[in-house]
């Protein structure tokens, strides 16, 4: 951890949040890592653990309306920290209702004497008593459509626009909303070393509360409790995962015997889930870029007792160099894509992502499947996946691929389990944060066939 941006944790959940988001908003760290890691170094209690996730999260998804609300108060220039202060603290006040607001503007006060002197105190302290007798301004001054949304969303204006163009200002408004929603957690069942039931049991005698899923049925939903450190983790019987990221496995049709590789496996919950359909025959082998991040892939397989299981650190698109070409019956292409499917887990993820971006993806994403087909035998399937909704990177791509290789042809994805059906077009399955409370997702399959 930074010292430079971290306070050590002194039991103040508000000042560790504030470090957080300043150290998101200098480093561009990710949101998700910085709480785990503050939450592990400092071993918060499960209490101090809500509220400081609720906090970091919630300023963070709400940033531009927070910063909206705050504009008619704030004269002249504040130091970034002062303004991540008020932000917070407007948070709590505007839509924590459990907070009473007296407490949340003492803390905030309390903190800057800390952090500062007590001119800056009187500074925030003003600023949030008027925000208090006056209210926040209303957004229905805002008369252009798509610039309201982006204010009330908290969404940058150009993503807005190029969702609507996409996809229509109705559906763009509503998965804008369900963003700022915290998703479901969601575990997946290692049906090679314990039945689903079993498994639901097992996490209950360890006070986790969780149900089957109606979607995906390995899948459980996690209704209270934290599942890290249980036993039932420990020993390998589930694993984290979203339910939307199970897909690819189903649309992969893996079958015991067959030879698999994953080409972007890290962290390796997708590899895996291949590995638990293999059921111990036949073998996957696991590619990432990063030493590190193939270590977490190492980890996983022999926390799940699984032995047939190869881990590479390789550059995927160069991967004929270490394999034979026709050489696996399965690949799956989880491609490096702009994440835009998981704002609602990383919400600092809307604010750094660029419109140049997308092309130099839509390059990677095309020269990985490029490398898939010289390597994937005739008659075998290649699944292209992403936890983005954005149509250039999802169906640009697809076309692309298509276009360069005509002996590929799409797969029907009738596979998949039911609920997906109606999410599915030509072979394509696309998933919004809105449909099932889970991850924004995207997949295809291609079969090769003989010309």
């Amino acid at each position: 951890m930074n010292s430079k941006s971290y306070r050590m944790w002194n039991g103040n959940v508000r000042d560790a949040a504030l470090s957080i988001l300043m150290a998101i908003e200098k480093s561009q760290a990710y949101s998700n890592l910085l709480l785990h890691q503050t939450i592990e170094k400092y071993d918060i209690e499960p209490k101090d653990r809500g509220l400081l996730t609720e906090i970091t999260y919630g300023t963070l998804q709400h940033k531009m309306t927070l910063d909206y609300y705050l504009q008619p108060f704030i004269k002249g220039k504040l130091d970034d920290w002062v303004r991540q202060l008020l932000r917070l603290s407007l948070y709590q006040i505007h839509y924590l209702d459990r907070i009473p607001n007296h407490a949340a503007v003492n803390e905030a006060v309390e903190i800057t004497k800390k952090r500062s002197h007590k001119g800056t105190a009187g500074l925030v302290n003003g600023i949030l008593r008027s925000i208090l007798r006056e209210g926040v301004r209303s957004t229905e001054d805002i008369t252009d459509p798509i610039e309201r949304l982006s204010i009330e969303a908290s969404h940058p204006q150009w993503l807005i626009e190029r969702w609507v163009k996409q996809f229509g200002f109705e559906k763009t408004a509503t998965m804008a909303f369900e963003n700022n929603i915290p998703p479901a957690h969601t575990l997946r069942v290692n049906t090679t070393r314990i039945e689903v039931q079993e498994a639901i049991d097992m996490l209950l005698d360890e006070g986790i509360v969780a149900h089957q899923s109606e979607i995906i049925p390995e899948c459980l939903r996690i209704e209270k409790g934290q599942v890290a450190k249980t036993k039932a983790y420990q020993y390998g019987a589930v694993s984290i995962q979203d339910e939307s990221s199970m897909i690819p496995t189903y649309a992969l049709q893996v079958e015991p015997g067959q030879r698999v590789l994953d080409m972007c496996a890290a962290p390796g919950g997708k590899s895996m889930h291949i590995a638990e359909k293999l059921n111990g025959e036949g073998s996957l082998v696991s590619v990432d870029l990063h030493p590190h991040k193939v270590k977490l892939i190492a980890d996983q397989a022999t926390r799940l007792g699984f032995s047939n299981i190869e881990t590479r650190t390789f550059d995927s698109r160069e991967l004929t160099n270490e394999y034979d070409e026709e050489s696996f019956d399965r690949i799956l292409v989880d491609a490096p894509c702009s994440g835009l499917g998981v704002i609602r887990r990383k919400p600092d993820i809307k604010y750094t992502k660029k419109q140049e971006d997308f092309a130099s993806l839509h390059k990677i994403q095309n020269r990985l499947l490029d490398e898939a087909y010289k390597l994937l035998k005739p008659n075998g399937l290649i699944v292209y996946s992403t936890c983005t909704i954005d149509e250039v990177e999802n169906i640009g791509t697809v076309n692309a691929f298509l276009a360069n290789h005509p002996e590929m042809q799409l797969e029907n994805l009738d596979v998949l389990p039911e609920a997906f059906h109606h999410l599915t077009t030509n072979g394509m399955v696309n998933i919004f944060p809105q449909d099932f409370n889970s991850d924004g997702f995207f997949v295809a399959a291609f079969r090769k066939k003989s010309l």
